[in-house]
């Protein structure tokens, strides 16, 4: 008989003593031996935070003036055409940058989860579909799109000039005022946002501690991450071989796949995914193969530049980091699923017949038992932070728009 079924029974008899007993005795008896093939394993999610690097496409990457003045429009609501919604309206900072309901508004209104902001610098594709190839052109289209905030290039302009300081900060960052009607100036509205989300990190969690803890050998400090998270862990990087797509760091290989969730819209219709994330940014003026990309080498542009859709790209969508899960439910790429016990129940129960013929075939029902379900789920909390995340601290003015 073991542990974890010993403590059931002694719960049913009552028996509270022998029950706080066998948790102390125990608690060393669940936690697994790791293999080293596991501990190789374990060790590819890190080390974080990953290094700062800056984005070669946005020249203002960096630039502490295009910083805060990307974080003074991130919440300007009087960007919009109603002068209500700001980027912060679907993109709450208490909620990792999320905004909690099951789909957004905007382009794929009715359809899509809103995606959350954290860590948003170390993404290659961005949007369920990938349908822009960098962070300012994702930033930008919000700002354009009639059913979000409908602006355009002479709002943006009226309200830079509104505040001397937002003039200022744009003049620090890109070297003139702004021009109304430029539509270089909305990109540049665009890229400064971008430069303020890529500041937007999150701190290292308990998974983080454990496996930095079994890098350097800390016994102690890695027995203080909990039973249940290790044999979730376990689960992770072994038979579920979830590790194969929430791979490094960021956990997630920060590519497409299709994982058997559906992909029809009420009340007729499909969400092509990736197929038409890839139309979509072929098409778009903003991408990285476009006139506003600022590297000149236009390496950065390697990968749009070979996309083509093909029928395998159809029903996939963007493999999230798994970072800062308990923020931002609901999941998937429609926000189909409320906890992260439905999203392990999804991969315990998946109906293979639901994955297109190109789909991922490293996919197989996991059959997982309760116990085996919480200890997954206890291991998915524990990557987002133990503490509450701080709220956005202001940038400091630049000295110079004092």
């Amino acid at each position: 008989m073991t542990c974890r079924s010993i403590e059931p029974l002694l719960k049913r008899l009552g028996l509270a003593a022998l029950l706080a007993l066998a948790a102390t005795a125990c608690a060393g008896a669940d936690k697994p031996e790791f293999t080293a093939a596991e501990l190789s394993r374990i060790a590819a999610h890190g080390p974080w935070p990953l290094p700062w690097m800056a984005d070669p496409g946005n020249r203002v990457s960096g630039n502490a003036s295009a910083i805060r003045l990307g974080y003074a429009l991130f919440f300007e609501p009087r960007l919009s055409a109603n002068r209500r919604v700001a980027c912060a309206s679907c993109h709450d900072p208490a909620r990792g940058f999320q905004d909690g309901r099951t789909v957004a508004r905007g382009l794929v209104t009715g359809t899509r989860n809103t995606p959350g902001l954290l860590n948003v610098r170390h993404q290659r594709w961005f949007g369920w579909d990938g349908g822009h190839d960098n962070l300012w052109s994702a930033s930008l289209r919000p700002i354009l799109d009639p059913r979000e905030m409908g602006g355009k290039a002479s709002r943006v302009a009226r309200v830079l000039r509104s505040k001397s300081t937002l003039d200022c900060h744009y003049a620090g960052a890109f070297g003139k005022r702004p021009d109304a009607g430029d539509p270089e100036l909305l990109v540049n509205v665009a890229k400064a946002i971008a430069a303020w989300q890529e500041t937007r990190g999150s701190p290292a969690t308990p998974f983080d501690e454990f496996r930095d803890a079994l890098q350097r050998g800390d016994a102690q400090t890695a027995a203080a991450y909990p039973a249940a998270a290790q044999r979730g862990l376990r689960i992770f990087v072994g038979r579920g071989q979830c590790a194969t797509c929430h791979a490094g760091p960021l956990f997630s290989n920060g590519e497409f796949g299709d994982i058997g969730m559906p992909f029809f819209i009420k009340p007729n219709g499909v969400d092509p995914g990736r197929q038409g994330g890839i139309k979509r940014l072929l098409a778009n003026p903003y991408n990285l193969l476009g006139a506003y990309n600022d590297d000149a080498t236009r390496n950065n542009a390697t990968g749009t530049k070979f996309l083509r859709p093909e029928h395998r790209n159809f029903g996939e969508f963007k493999v999230p980091s798994l970072r800062n899960l308990t923020l931002t439910a609901p999941y998937m790429h429609n926000g189909s699923l409320a906890t992260l016990r439905e999203v392990v129940r999804h991969y315990s129960e998946l109906d293979e017949d639901r994955l297109h013929a190109d789909g991922e075939r490293i996919l197989k029902p996991l059959h997982l038992s309760e116990e085996e379900s919480s200890d997954l789920v206890a291991f998915l909390e524990s990557l987002s932070p133990a503490a509450p995340l701080p709220a956005p601290v202001v940038p400091p003015i630049v000295a110079a728009c004092r």
